[in-house]
């Protein structure tokens, strides 16, 4: 079975989105799936996809906006022991 290196992005990014829900720290989720729509996007590019592309730069703000605009949504937080 050969490999081209647009088949190997694409598979990368498949295995970091797949990653990602095997994360029960949800910044750590975010993070990880993040690197796999960074991947989807490049592959989308080497495809000359729009779709692809569109879907993965939403999913990337989305992912931006929790991880450094509101970082109080981003971490699990306990409730207080009374």
């Amino acid at each position: 079975m050969e490999f081209n290196s647009v088949e190997i992005v694409g598979y990368l990014a498949s295995l970091f989105v797949l990653l990602s829900f095997f994360r029960k720290d949800i910044r750590q989720l975010r993070i990880t799936n993040s690197i796999g729509c960074a991947f989807f996007v490049a592959y989308g590019v080497l495809l000359t996809s729009i779709p692809i592309i569109i879907t993965n730069v939403a999913i990337l703000l989305v992912n931006g906006y929790y991880l450094f605009i509101k970082k109080s949504d981003a971490t699990v937080v306990k409730p207080e022991d009374n």
